[in-house]
């Protein structure tokens, strides 16, 4: 291993004495599929930080079945991760080390009652629920972190043996369980950037990473929410804790703003309005415990089971609307003056449907099972992605991008509201999406004047609204300066940005190249930039930031550099840092943006001088005295 080695790994295949293979840190391009074929004496395999071609784990890896450690940390491997590690297929298997590549889906249902003792899948596109976690007993250390896991945290009751645990930069919501926090063993726990609910977790372990994003009620550790908080916790358990509602609900008053929720002069909750929230599960009969309650909405959602009787006992509930959902069962009887809706339903005052009769899966924002999470996160990307007709595409293998006078020649023209996905890799992102520039017309009302959200030195960046409700901003160079330093920025922009990809840098959903037209479509952060709240606020009627918030920022923005230079899988140089390149989006979140400047860094450089670049001779007004 570090040796250098270049090519495509030569197949082993009937070795049936190999034990071990190292192939670390070298330049291997490509791995064979019939690998492990017939290695029924392999116990430890060593793939990591090889830049290979996009590969899945190969079918032949079940014939390895003594292996003990597989490790293939930032190989540029992609799929899921398949349904074969638990303890039937390998039985000795304790290390599973897949960090940083491009696996994406659930976990597997096979890792329940595996042996596995070290388990690093952190830096992917993971997704669904880590129930499945609970039955790993075995589990040393877990690295789940900067993945888009969701749902409330397992029982960690079984894993006596755990002592490192990071979940941090997930999107997990609820209560952390008294499981976690009473687990002896535990020596570090990592939970900070998720949206983790209810009192703040008072650990026993010596290091603890807990801020961040969370939405506990109180900042101090061990201490008790209000008693409507721990109510309205309890009843969204049986909605497996959506993160639409997690994300709103902070602080320990719920009558402050809290999203769907609505409160007397008293401080008594009066109205729930759950509607069109995607939810699923059941109806929690803790709805009871709001005895003020008079309108209950929970309409337009995925909810199954049936209306809890003992909703009976709110003497003034005058309305309940639980239309358009999945319940069944006898609808309770209520008194007289109550207006209860159940359209909808099909099944309502039926029994319970068959399986085979029940309703398609759930959306997943209501925190669903991992199937349903998978299936959702996939529907997701196509629509995200789906966003316009190509402006043409060139040979593919071309590079990052296509120069406008082949790809005119070469592309195949589409409507204007139909789209194409190209299957285009480009070093280690998956895709790279081409858009037409009706679709962005139509976008930003033809670029009008009202959608522009800043002015830079190579362009406008207007916002702009899809047809399926997406919100994006619109980077539109200007033509008239498309001189060679401005091209090569659109290019090193679609190149970094299709090569990282982080939560606190600013995604890139797609490029056009039609004409002298060039224009880059990103995520749309809905604050703007984080110099208008530094500098402009009073201007613009904004809050001024308070000092917590500033800290936070300036982690996210760390984050994001320390992403970039040194965990991606290639490293880059930023090179132009400042409060008009971060930008801020509605939970006050920030993210590094304007990637035109980044230098490559090459590999094996710990190193490297550029010539001066950025804004030139600009400083940081803070410094310069102003407030």
């Amino acid at each position: 291993m570090n040796n250098q080695l270049t090519g495509a790994i030569p197949s082993l295949a009937g070795l049936s004495s190999l034990r071990e293979a190292y192939f670390r840190k070298n330049s291997f391009t490509s791995f064979p599929a019939d690998f492990f074929a017939g290695l029924t004496s392999l116990q430890t395999v060593g793939l990591d930080y090889n830049p290979f071609a996009p590969w899945e784990i190969p079918a032949s890896l079940k014939e390895a079945t003594a292996l003990q450690s597989f490790s293939a940390v930032s190989a540029n491997l992609t799929g899921t991760i398949p349904d074969i590690f638990g303890s039937g297929s390998f039985s000795n298997l304790i290390d599973l080390h897949l960090s940083f590549n491009e696996l994406e889906g659930g976990l597997p249902a096979s890792f329940s009652g595996s042996m596995i003792q070290s388990l690093w899948l952190d830096g992917m596109n993971l997704n669904g629920s880590i129930q499945v976690l609970q039955n790993m007993t075995s589990l040393t250390e877990v690295w789940l972190h900067g993945n888009y896991f969701t749902g409330p945290l397992p029982n960690f009751s079984q894993l006596t043996h755990m002592a490192y645990l990071s979940l941090r930069d997930n999107q997990f919501t609820g209560v952390v369980p008294m499981s976690l926090v009473d687990l002896q063993s535990l020596y570090v726990v990592k939970l900070t950037n998720n949206l983790l609910q209810g009192p703040t977790p008072k650990f026993a372990a010596p290091f603890v990473d807990n801020a961040g994003t969370n939405s506990f009620c109180l900042s101090d550790p061990g201490a008790s929410c209000d008693k409507r908080v721990n109510v309205l916790l309890s009843i969204v358990e049986a909605v497996s804790y959506p993160a639409t509602l997690a994300a709103n609900w902070k602080g320990n008053d719920p009558c402050s703003s809290w999203r769907g929720i609505t409160c007397n002069s008293n401080g008594n909750i009066t109205a729930v309005n759950f509607k069109n929230l995607g939810l699923s599960g059941t109806i929690s009969s803790n709805f009871s415990m709001l005895t003020s309650l008079i309108t209950l909405d929970l309409s337009n959602n995925n909810l199954t089971g049936t209306i809890p009787s003992e909703l009976t006992n709110l003497a003034s509930l005058s309305k309940l609307d639980v239309s358009n959902n999945n319940l069944y069962g006898k609808v309770p009887t209520f008194k007289q003056n109550l207006d209860v809706i159940t359209a909808g339903n099909p099944n309502i005052g039926k029994d319970a449907p068959s399986p085979a009769a029940s309703p398609g899966t759930p959306d997943s924002s209501g925190g669903g099972s991992p199937a349903s999470s998978q299936k959702k996160s996939q529907t997701a990307k196509v629509s995200g992605s789906v966003v316009g007709a190509i402006c043409g595409l060139g040979a593919v293998g071309m590079g990052i991008f296509l120069y406008a006078r082949k790809q005119k020649h070469s592309s195949t023209v589409q409507s204007p509201n139909t789209a194409v996905i190209h299957h285009f890799h480009s070093g280690d992102q998956e895709v790279v999406k081409v858009i037409s520039t009706q679709v962005l017309r139509t976008a930003t009302n033809n670029f009008s004047e009202e959608n522009i959200l800043g002015r830079g030195g190579f362009g406008t960046v207007y916002r702009g609204e899809l047809r399926s409700g997406t919100k994006i901003a619109v980077k539109r160079m200007k033509s008239s300066i498309m001189n060679e330093k401005a091209l090569a920025e659109f290019k090193s922009e679609i190149a970094v940005l299709t090569k990282v990809r982080h939560r606190n840098l600013t995604a890139l959903l797609g490029y056009c190249l039609d004409g002298n037209e060039r224009l880059l479509v990103y995520e749309y952060m809905p604050q703007g930039t984080l110099s208008r709240h530094l500098f402009n606020w009073k201007e613009e009627g904004l809050k001024p930031l308070e000092w917590t918030r500033r800290l936070i920022i300036a982690l996210d923005v760390a984050r994001g550099l320390e992403y970039l230079h040194g965990l991606a899988r290639q490293s880059f140089i930023y090179r132009d840092l400042k409060p008009s390149n971060i930008l801020l989006g509605d939970d006050m979140h920030a993210k590094i943006a304007d990637f035109g400047l980044v230098r490559l860094v090459p590999d094996g450089k710990y190193s490297v001088h550029t010539r001066i670049a950025g804004t030139f001779g600009y400083l940081a007004p803070e410094y310069g005295g102003i407030v």
